[in-house]
């Protein structure tokens, strides 16, 4: 299986909304992760099932994949969170993303790829990045495909467009 893990694009500041769920995507993050689904969709890359956090920024960010999603989407709370063995008996299909939050998804990328969850900040997701995985979805069986930046895949964008 091929496992996509993407950090929603930049949001509002944490001070400015009740609580840190309902923090929106700004403006900026809405276009620049349009920009990334575009490079994305350069790519080739589809899904057959993206998993999103119920928090409005993951949950904007994964709409935006709207235009790359041939199955379906599923709002889980594993997302906003540790990662946990519950999460990853959420990931079957063939291409999956995953799409969350920081500290979780290096966290989850490292236990996938070391079997350490600990070891996640040797894979730091920027806002709108995108790590590609492949393999079973267990601990320490994944291989890292690409570590995507959401600059990088910006430029791809815009050296692609007609």
């Amino acid at each position: 299986m091929e496992l996509f893990v993407i950090r929603h694009a930049e949001a509002d500041p944490r001070e400015a909304h009740p609580t840190d769920a309902e923090r929106p995507l700004t403006q900026r993050g809405h276009k620049r992760f349009a920009a990334v689904v575009k490079a994305l969709e350069a790519l080739d890359v589809r899904f057959d099932r993206v998993l999103h956090s119920p928090w409005l920024r993951a949950v904007q960010t994964a709409d935006l994949l709207g235009p790359l999603i041939d199955g379906e989407t599923e709002v889980t709370a594993l997302l906003a969170t540790e990662p946990s063995a519950a999460l990853l008996a959420k990931v079957q299909g063939a291409r999956v993303a995953l799409v969350g939050h920081e500290p979780w998804l290096s966290a989850t990328v490292a236990w996938l790829v070391t079997g350490d969850r600990a070891l996640g900040t040797q894979f730091p997701l920027d806002k709108g990045g995108v790590v590609w995985l492949e393999g079973a979805c267990a601990p320490r069986t994944m291989v890292l495909r690409a570590s995507l930046p959401g600059g990088a895949l910006r430029a791809l964008k815009r050296a692609t467009a007609p």
